[in-house]
């Protein structure tokens, strides 16, 4: 029996990924291999369980040619969506479909040890809830709430996460994941991936705007995210607000858009104003209540951002601009003040086809777009889903020494 070239199995993955069912002939057109290596293929794949018999596609005579599709269950991912006070943890087929997923409350700035393995601990909860192995695992995308260093995956100076700068997370959760390739990246620009590859994937040109305590932006640039040279692309909050109030900022700057349209700086105004508010959830409460005092805030904030997204519109000519974040909760207010300014100040050909929306893939944006980071390395890296799936076992820990009594 002849061993497969499992690297030679990822074109037909990647053509078979669409869900369109074909035939061994039609698949060796379409890569451009003959019938029998075709049909050796297709072979090793059902024997992999990555794809699976759909019935015939019809004669014109003779037997008729059985076809065949991608079955995106054959293996999963898990996505990691790390906030500063709470991480979203999900499991999801090939095809970004959800599993399982679970919310648990944490702290950013307990530091990387501590976070990282109790995200270890519910992966492997999900996982045998699940009823599948490690070995199915094929990768991890995590997002971070801070700048993270693209080619390293490592965090770079970020502000609310204290001992995390420059730590291997990717190389933390390896340790313990067995051999599923971890990936991390920023947390907007997961968020910008999952709106994209779920919700608008025929939208090439995308930019997706995280509203909370602080504010990025996640960038699609011909149907991928554009990081900048070191990764720090969308860093939207440290923007200077054109005409704002020269606010001081944690930066150390003035007048930057996280200072002036952050939740933090929605809240210290309303109360100034003698409405109590201090969290994104009480800004929330207060608009969905009916205060006007909370709803003008929240206008003018959108107001603020709308004057950063102005200038981005002009230079990167999105079709669609996605505000999401907990502040996105608050409806149609915060969108209101954003298309005000977002719609006057570009020039027309800029705005012409432009839609402001809220976020479709909601508080699961990051998770989920953690799993299509994962599911995107999977197929665009040559045998790294065609290898036979063995029961992954690791290693386990040595018992503790017995204590000895005193005596």
């Amino acid at each position: 029996m002849t061993t497969p070239v499992y690297d030679d199995l990822t074109p037909v993955l990647r053509a078979l990924r669409d869900g369109r069912p074909r035939t061994r002939a039609q698949l060796a057109r379409e890569i451009g291999v003959s019938r029998s290596t075709m049909s050796t293929r297709v072979d090793d794949l059902l024997a992999l369980g990555l794809v699976t018999p759909t019935g015939d596609a019809g004669s014109t005579g003779g037997r008729p040619a059985s076809t065949f599709a991608f079955d995106p269950g054959a293996r999963i991912v898990a996505g990691v969506d790390l906030g500063a006070t709470h991480a979203r943890i999900v499991l999801t087929d090939l095809a970004a479909h959800e599993i399982l997923a679970h919310r648990v409350e944490l702290r950013i700035a307990s530091g990387p040890g501590p976070v990282l393995d109790q995200v270890v601990d519910v992966l492997h909860d999900l996982l045998d809830r699940a009823d599948r192995d490690l070995a199915d695992l094929a990768g991890v995308g995590v997002g971070l709430p801070g700048p993270v260093d693209h080619a390293t995956g490592r965090p770079t100076k970020p502000p609310i996460m204290p001992g995390w700068d420059g730590h291997d997370v990717a190389g933390h959760l390896h340790t313990r994941l067995g051999s599923a390739p971890v990936l991390v990246d920023n947390d907007v620009n997961l968020m910008a991936l999952a709106e994209h590859s779920s919700a608008l994937p025929h939208v090439g040109h995308l930019l997706f705007v995280k509203i909370a305590t602080g504010i990025g932006a996640g960038i699609i640039a011909d149907g991928r995210v554009h990081r900048g040279a070191q990764g720090s692309a969308g860093d939207l909050g440290h923007v200077a607000v054109p005409g704002g109030d020269p606010v001081p900022c944690t930066c150390g700057n003035t007048g930057c858009l996280e200072a002036i349209a952050g939740s933090a700086a929605v809240a210290a105004r309303l109360r100034t104003q003698g409405v109590d508010a201090v969290t994104n959830d009480d800004i929330v409460e207060l608009v969905r209540g009916g205060s006007p005092v909370a709803a003008n805030a929240v206008r003018d904030a959108g107001r603020a951002v709308g004057a950063v997204l102005a200038s981005c519109v002009s230079l990167l000519n999105p079709s669609a601009i996605v505000v999401g974040g907990s502040m996105a909760r608050v409806g149609e207010h915060l969108v209101a003040g954003i298309r005000e300014v977002v719609y006057a100040r570009p020039l027309p050909l800029a705005t012409q086809n432009l839609r402001v929306t809220t976020s479709r893939t909601g508080a699961s944006a990051g998770s989920l777009g953690g799993a299509w980071l994962a599911i995107e390395h999977a197929f665009a890296t040559p045998g790294l889903l065609t290898r036979p799936v063995t029961p992954l076992v690791l290693p386990t820990p040595a018992p503790a020494p017995e204590a000895v009594p005193a005596g």
